[in-house]
């Protein structure tokens, strides 16, 4: 997983796989898909990778679909993100390792005290999406930054994949200073 990502594997404070029994792979699998639903459940997220040595986030519409199985493997998961080619983010992050990151933070009523965010890094790639994943996707934005939004697509399979949950808390009103 980790260790497979280029550059990842030795850093300093990296995750290392430690044998875990078949119960935790069970569970870490439960965990995966979980998070990936609950990621399909919201439109938007944050990319994040560095250029020129120097952080940077975006935000980016994103799809779950499957990945056809092949002979070898069971199908997987990919997220596919929709990012405004005139940033010049699509092509960073071609060929790089890609953290993304969406919550329900926003999107919450009154009531609704449950609070989940997913986190996750792979590899993206610059890639054209059929007509059904277009459609997926939905209607791009008119402007992204007063020009034009222009799409440029990327494909991520995620690796490293957390889940955060915090139930109890409230929903924030907002309220207007006098």
């Amino acid at each position: 997983m980790l260790s497979e990502l280029p550059g990842l594997a030795h850093l300093p404070g990296s995750p290392r796989p430690t044998g875990p029994s078949q119960a935790t792979d069970r569970l870490e699998a439960t965990d995966e898909r979980r998070a990936l639903d609950l990621l399909a459940r919201t439109p938007y997220g944050r990319a994040s990778v560095s250029m020129r040595a120097l952080p940077f986030v975006t935000v980016a519409r994103h799809i779950v679909v499957n990945a056809p199985a092949s002979p070898s493997s069971s199908p997987s998961s990919r997220v596919l993100l929709r990012l405004h080619g005139g940033f010049g983010y699509a092509q960073a992050c071609d060929g790089s390792v890609v953290a993304y990151s969406a919550d329900n933070l926003s999107g919450r009523q009154e009531g609704d005290e449950d609070v989940w965010t997913v986190q996750f890094v792979g590899m993206a790639r610059l890639f054209t999406p059929s007509a059904a994943e277009i459609e997926l996707f939905g209607r791009p934005p008119r402007t992204a930054d007063g020009v034009p939004f222009h799409p440029e697509y990327l494909c991520i399979e995620p690796q490293f994949i957390s889940l955060h949950h915090l139930e109890g808390v409230p929903a924030r009103q907002f309220t207007h200073s006098p």
